[in-house]
């Protein structure tokens, strides 16, 4: 563990919050209800938005989605390709005491902590809401540095600069998949099938957002399981 890293985790296991405050934080992480829940509706809301730019607003909207789905896809391929990173709360060797039981969720000890995809995800889909609405953006933004990304680095889930590199991975990721140059390659054809095809697109967009709060569990847990028996 580098000097940041040791410097942020040695300072968050040394907060005193009670068992009440450390249960709270352990929810807000746990629960999908403090992370999609909260950010995919605002998209929503930009997508319904009437006005000049709605066209381009609908664009951004689904260059935001695109760019979450491929913010989760780079996230797993890198842990998978790059050195494994033992969670903080997993080593043994740091010494630190978190606020998190590490026998339950024991899964944990098999998947690589660097990069985080939770911050790479959600700083993307963050980063789409900036771009349409700068205020509201902003609070957006802020919201996922302290009710996604803090509380992980607090109960052990990840290094900071795990969250660091998943944040700036996924701000990358959008920034570019939002350019005139990139998004004019796929958002108006998409758009232009949308319109054609509304009840299809309602049934997918809800099963995609969907599986966006969730972060693809369910299917990824079904993955795991099948991989067992072959």
């Amino acid at each position: 563990m580098n000097s940041l890293d040791t410097v942020i985790e040695t300072l968050l296991t040394n907060l005193s919050f009670g068992f009440l405050l450390n249960h709270a934080i352990r929810a807000v992480t746990d629960l999908y209800t403090f992370k999609g829940l909260v950010l995919i509706p605002v998209l929503w809301w930009i997508w319904f938005q009437p006005g000049e730019r709605r066209e381009w607003q609908r664009e951004i909207v689904i260059a935001t989605i695109v760019s979450g789905l491929l913010a989760l896809a780079t996230g797993r391929l890198l842990a998978d390709l790059l050195p494994f990173r033992v969670r903080p709360v997993y080593d043994p060797n740091l010494n630190l005491h978190f606020a998190f039981d590490p026998q339950r969720d024991a899964v944990l000890t098999t998947w690589s902590s660097f990069p985080s995809d939770h911050a790479m995800l959600w700083m993307s889909v963050a980063t789409g809401i900036f771009i349409v609405w700068r205020r509201v953006g902003v609070l957006a933004l802020l919201y996922t540095v302290i009710f996604i990304c803090i509380p992980r680095a607090y109960l052990g889930y990840h290094h900071p600069t795990d969250l660091l590199a998943g944040a700036a991975i996924g701000i990358a990721i959008t920034y570019v998949m939002t350019r005139d140059s990139v998004r004019a390659r796929y958002a108006p054809q998409s758009l232009r099938w949308i319109e054609r095809y509304p009840g299809q697109f309602s049934m997918l967009a809800f099963v995609l957002c969907l599986e966006l709060v969730t972060q693809f569990d369910e299917l990824r847990k079904l993955a795991s399981s099948a991989s067992k028996f072959l």
